[in-house]
């Protein structure tokens, strides 16, 4: 039996400042910095030899942007999906890691072991920020071309746990799910 998304790899978008500093980003228009431009076209390089036939996106500026470098290497128009938008971090947004540590370490602890029953002060949950991401997969697995995702660490990480592949999640990394 094959794996259920196993025509679909997902991709992180570049470094932003954000993630340079450890802060909370949620759904912000947080742009890729110089080095998540290098880490793009390091990742549309990667990608080109793949023969990916689809290439979306989250409409989030990082992963847009991300997708957008590489589109114009692999020669795809990215089509947005927001259901493919990082965790809606609520009040935790715009916030360092190390504040929120200090004010609320058993939920930072949570936060970094992706417990699915966490979900961020005024925002999201991981199980709902899981279904909307699977529902995306699936109806992209509706077509059988090989497809790219250009997306966020949170939405990756929890497709590989829903997958029992647990694993962090570097900026412009390519992940299969096969």
């Amino acid at each position: 039996m094959s794996a259920p998304f196993a025509q679909i790899a997902m991709a992180r978008h570049g470094q932003t400042d954000y993630n340079a500093t450890r802060r909370f980003q949620g759904l912000l228009p947080v742009p890729i910095n110089a080095t998540g431009r290098k880490q793009a076209q390091q990742l549309a390089e990667l990608a080109a030899p793949l023969g990916f036939q689809r290439l979306w996106c989250s409409p989030l500026l990082r992963a847009r942007q991300t997708a957008e470098i590489v589109a114009a290497r692999i020669g795809l128009e990215p089509i947005d999906d927001d259901r493919l938008v990082e965790t809606d971090t609520g009040d935790w947004t715009d916030r360092l890691w190390s504040d929120v540590e200090a004010e609320d370490p058993q939920a930072l602890a949570a936060f970094l072991r992706s417990d699915p029953d966490f979900a961020f002060p005024g925002g999201e949950s991981y199980r709902h920020q899981t279904e909307r991401v699977l529902a995306a997969l699936t109806d992209i697995t509706v077509a059988p071309e090989p497809a790219l995702v250009v997306c966020h660490g949170m939405v990756i990480r929890l497709t590989l746990i829903h997958l029992g592949r647990d694993q962090r999640v570097p900026n412009a990394a390519l992940i299969t799910l096969a």
